[in-house]
């Protein structure tokens, strides 16, 4: 069979819905024509025609309209617009008159005098479609337009929005069908309402609200003549008529609109002369509302905030949903952000580093008691350029933007600090700590078991007495003190309170490890956000709290909240273990410390320093019981190395640590976001916390090693001898010089003392006991003659007071 012949079978289809369509009217049951199930058509349309009709549901279903996501900060000003579709739907009241006016007259004057459809109009564009050979004009009502609108909006799958777009007659019927159910549904004004909060204005404008604050700056209610008949015009063709891109031609369609309104006699002659003479747009009006994190003034904070929400179940079952419904459903996110300590940090940044530097700097801010993320700022700036980063150095690596944290270094010290307090062990607990010591091989007791390093030979950076109280070495960060503290205590307690605190790989999002070097940093990577929140713990006396970022959620539309995860608070440390480590670590703000040039104020604050091994990264954290805050200076590009001459604050840097180079953004941040408090105290530790848990230890300074292990066995102790070289003492060669704990410290029931012995250097010479002579019997002397006074010689004795005058007589 020929081609030409199979043509000629194929019934004519427009002329098919054209015999459909006069029946209709002349029966004057256009209505029910489109109802009924179209056997008419069944032999002269196509099947699909057929098909899409024959089953096709009477009754229109819309999804809910597209809105914009507003996120604000803790005060309620918006710093993020989310949106996939400009639009903030309004009611038919909150719409001006006269753009109602404008939209019927060029789109369907006759709207509220036909039902669903415009008999004349479709009856036109189909004779000169036909004309023509394909749809070249339409002759949709408003009605129709809406029902095409709400199957696009509805539509998910590109195959559905082809399908809700298709230019097919097939699509022209089923759009009539849906009209009718609506016209019975919906009255003319609501109709109309809907239509203009689903309408494309172009600009990424949707809806006649989101396009008059777009193009003019006032809600659709505030809408002149001119100003409506422009947005009028635009719905036909938004990017033809661009009147930013394209104002001539957004003009001569306005003038269309306005002159179509006169002859209609919407409007009089003088009022289409007057608006005819104003100008389409002034740009200086035009506000374009910019969408995604990207365009936030805080775009970082922004990102977090979104990666929070996406993780949210309350929002869909898999990652896209989620993403979609933030874009759509009109939701207020308030968050924890505090634009007067953001800007805080954003200061205290951009005081001492550069965007340009080799190295980056980070600080987080977190309120103590609730887990109040209150600012985030890094040296990088956001973006895709040469010299920005789409990365946040502040945060884990829970999402594509996350880096992922640095290792800590001696930060992690806080953390053994409040274990060994916590079993008892005092502020004034010495452990002889030389420069360097050798800690191959030697055991430590992790949650899971013994575990030890080969070839480990730690030493101090720092100098202080050889040895240190638990204070003395925190405010020097005495390393080879808190090894062997941790070792003495074991890794696992310390392990635990970290954990409890929130401390994990930020990286891997695993668990730390628990290496023998763990109380040094180098257990894992982790963040600003995550230090200083778990500092906060300290600041609240033992409270933690998880990391806030998003305080509520609502509905734009209806105003009610919606689940998302808040604070989640619980008691981690007692109160008084707390206040002990809040004890040490205040001392090393005071003079002497390591933190001593970073005390301002009146407020108690407490921090402290961390550096890394091969200075890739340096810190410093601290708090005062009103805010925390974590700061980073550290080598971002992989693999990362030594910081020393890299570029830093503009200039090659020389020394790097966590005083000198992170304390001081740490420092200028907390200053500016208290700025104007009250000043806080923290609560006094407790006696028993800084003296701890002890016991008294014997006295054995100069016991043999064997007398002393026996006593302190029978007191409950386990003694351990010195292996290393005998000690310069007083002591006789060979017995004890002193001990670790110190005797006067005292110890924790079942602890292990370490006896020193003595190598007799400072003995003083042991001298012969004098020899005593044999007794030597004195002679008898006879008891001297008597002898009498002469007359007149005084008689009162010398001690008489009248002695001289007796003796002259």
């Amino acid at each position: 069979m020929h081609r030409g012949e199979r043509r000629a079978k194929r019934p004519n289809v427009v002329w098919s819905v054209f015999v459909f369509l006069v029946t209709s009217a002349v029966a004057g049951a256009l209505a029910a024509g489109l109802a009924l199930p179209f056997a008419g058509l069944a032999g002269v349309t196509t099947a699909k025609a057929h098909e899409t009709v024959q089953y096709l549901p009477q009754d229109l279903e819309t999804a809910p309209l597209a809105q914009k996501t507003i996120i604000q900060d803790t005060d309620g000003h918006t710093i993020a617009t989310l949106y996939q579709q400009n639009r903030t739907p309004v009611t038919i009241k909150q719409i001006s008159p006269m753009m109602l006016k404008a939209i019927v007259a060029i789109e369907d004057d006759r709207f509220y005098e036909h039902g669903a459809l415009d008999f004349k109009g479709t009856l036109r564009a189909l004779l000169r479609n036909q004309s023509s050979g394909g749809v070249q004009q339409g002759g949709s009502s408003i009605t129709q337009q809406y029902v095409k609108l709400s199957l696009i909006n509805k539509a998910r799958t590109p195959e559905e929005v082809k399908e809700a777009t298709a230019e097919t007659y097939e699509r022209k019927i089923a759009e009539l069908r849906y009209a009718i159910a609506v016209e019975k549904e919906l009255p003319k004004t609501e109709i109309l309402n809907r239509y203009l909060n689903l309408a494309f204005f172009g600009d990424r404008s949707y809806g006649v609200d989101a396009a008059a604050q777009h193009y003019f700056g006032v809600h659709a209610s505030k809408l002149t003549l001119p100003q409506a008949a422009m947005l009028a015009g635009l719905v036909k063709n938004p990017t033809g008529y661009d009147p930013i891109d394209n104002p001539k031609r957004a003009k001569a369609r306005r003038d269309v609109v306005l002159r179509r309104m006169q002859e209609l006699n919407v409007i009089t002659a003088k009022q289409a002369q007057d608006a005819l003479k104003t100008p389409v747009l002034n740009p200086a009006k035009v506000k374009v509302i910019p969408s995604g994190c990207a365009n936030s003034r805080y775009p970082f904070y922004c990102e977090y905030v979104v990666s929070r929400l996406k993780a949210n179940n309350a929002f869909g079952k898999t990652t896209e949903e989620r993403e979609n419904y933030i874009e759509t459903a009109g939701l207020v996110i308030r968050t924890s952000l505090d634009q007067k300590v953001q800007a805080a940090a954003e200061t205290s940044i951009k005081q001492h580093s550069k965007p340009t530097d080799d190295v980056v700097s980070a600080v987080t801010l977190v309120e103590p008691g609730t887990g109040l993320v209150k600012a985030m700022a890094q040296s990088r700036p956001y973006g895709a350029k040469k010299g920005q980063t789409a990365y946040n150095f502040n945060v884990e690596k829970s999402y594509p933007g996350g880096f992922g944290g640095f290792q800590n270094g001696s930060t992690m010290k806080a953390f053994t600090i409040a274990a060994a307090i916590a079993k008892g062990v005092p502020t004034t607990y010495r452990i002889r700590s030389p420069q360097t010591i050798d800690l191959s091989g030697k055991t430590f007791e992790t949650c899971k078991g013994p575990t030890s390093a080969d070839n480990y030979v730690p030493k101090n950076s720092t100098h202080t007495v050889l040895d240190p109280s638990m204070v003395d070495a925190a405010r020097a960060s005495t390393n080879t003190y808190f090894l062997q503290l941790s070792q003495q205590i074991g890794l696992c307690p310390i392990a635990t309170i970290a954990g409890q605190l929130g401390m994990y790989d930020t990286q891997q999002l695993k668990p730390l490890k628990q290496v023998v070097s763990y109380t040094l940093g180098s257990a894992g990577l982790v963040t600003p956000m995550m230090l200083s929140n778990a500092y906060a713990t300290f600041a609240a006396r033992g409270m933690y709290c998880s990391p806030v970022v998003i305080t509520s959620v609502k509905s734009l539309k209806t105003g009610k909240s919606i689940p998302t995860p808040g604070p989640k608070c619980h008691r981690v440390l007692s109160p008084g273990v707390a206040d002990g480590v809040n004890y040490v670590l205040q001392q090393v703000m005071a003079k002497g410390g390591t933190g001593a040039k970073l005390k301002f104020g009146k407020s108690d604050l407490a921090g402290k320093t961390g550096t890394t091994d091969e200075n890739k990264a340096v810190w410093f954290a601290g708090y005062s019981t009103g805010l925390a805050a974590a700061a980073v200076v550290a080598d971002a590009d992989p693999p990362a190395e030594n910081m020393i001459n890299q570029t830093f604050d503009g200039k090659t840097l020389k020394d790097a640590s966590g005083s000198g180079t992170a304390g001081p953004i740490w420092e200028s941040a907390m200053q500016l976001a208290l700025q104007g408090k009250p000043s806080t105290k923290f609560v006094k530790a407790d006696d028993k916390i800084i003296r701890g848990n002890v016991k008294d230890l014997p006295y054995l300074k100069g016991m043999t090693p064997a007398d002393a292990a026996a006593k302190l066995i029978s007191m409950g102790f386990k003694a351990q001898m010195d292996h290393g070289d005998r000690v310069d003492s007083d002591a006789p060669d060979g017995t004890v010089a002193w001990t670790n704990p110190r005797q006067e410290d005292g110890a924790p029931a079942g602890a292990t003392v370490l006896l020193y012995i003595s190598n007799g250097s400072k003995a003083k010479p042991t001298t012969p006991p004098p020899v005593t002579p044999p007794p030597v019997t004195p002679p008898v002397i006879p008891p001297p003659a008597t002898i009498k006074p002469p007359p007149n010689f005084p008689t009162c004795p010398p001690t008489d007071p009248n002695f001289p005058k007796c003796r002259r007589r």
